[in-house]
Formats: structure tokens, sequence, C-alpha cells
């Protein structure tokens, strides 16, 4: 049997960015470990993928995971919801949860921050800026860092 994946919980609705994130997660692996991108597009999805309600209900299916990629502007519920959510529960508020974002507005960085974001990155424009980012956030987050279980 192949050692258990790393899960990583995309929320992000804009499709070109999910897909730069998919392909970037593609061939990346941590210890002969592969990583399992998990994607939904809006705020109330995670919460019901996290909580595990509607299709998300089978933990074979949507495993907890390692480490969440969040956007902030997401329909139904935005990300600042969800992470004050995330944050104000115990089983959930200790695995990281890391911006992801068009915006580099300063209110939305203090927000993220008042609501115990893990990290705050802006997504750059140029693809390949943006693949170098997504490196260097699978690396440290998946690679080096360290958290408990």
């Amino acid at each position: 049997m192949s050692a258990k994946s790393v899960t990583v919980l995309l929320v992000e609705d804009e499709p070109a960015h999910a897909e730069i994130v998919r392909r970037n997660f593609f061939n990346f692996s941590i210890a002969n470990r592969p990583v399992r991108l998990m994607h939904v597009s809006d705020g109330q999805k995670a919460l019901d993928y996290l909580y595990r309600r509607e299709e998300f209900q089978d933990p074979s299916q949507s495993p907890r995971p390692d480490l969440m990629l969040l956007d902030l502007r997401l329909p139904k519920l935005d990300g600042l919801a969800v992470l004050k959510t995330i944050k104000a529960d115990a089983d959930l508020s200790r695995f990281p949860v890391v911006v992801l974002t068009t915006s580099d507005s300063e209110a939305d960085r203090a927000k993220a921050y008042d609501n115990n974001a893990s990290s705050y990155l802006v997504k750059p424009m140029d693809l390949s800026q943006f693949h170098k980012l997504m490196d260097d956030l699978s690396n440290y987050w998946l690679v080096w860092n360290r958290h408990p279980d």
C-alpha cells in the first residue's frame, strides 16, 4: 500500500487560478507522499467539506486537509467568514490556512491576520511568478514547516 497522501484544500472560485494551483501540485510529492488537491469553489462548500456535510460526508473522499489555500472573494460565503469559522473551532483551528488572493489591500491583510490566518499571499499577475510562489508555498508549508498532528 502506498504512503498516505498529503491533502491540500483549495478554496478558489476563479477557474484559471485553480488550474494554475492544480498544475503546480500535480507533480509535487513530499517524501514520496503524493499531494492530493481537493478543490471547492465557494465558502459554503469549504465549510461543508471541513464539517463533512452534503456531498463531503465520506472521509475517504474528503480527507482532513493538511493545508488550506483560501481566496478572500468567494461566492456564498467570503473567505474571511470561512477563516473566522475555522479558527473559532477547536477541532479545526490548528491546521494552517494560507490566504491566497489578488487583494493587496492593507485592510484585507489586517482582517485576515486578525482572524488568525497562517499567512497572506498575493497572487502575482505574471504566470512564472505565480508558479514560483506555488513552489515556495508548497515547500514551506508541506515540507519545511512542522506543526502538531
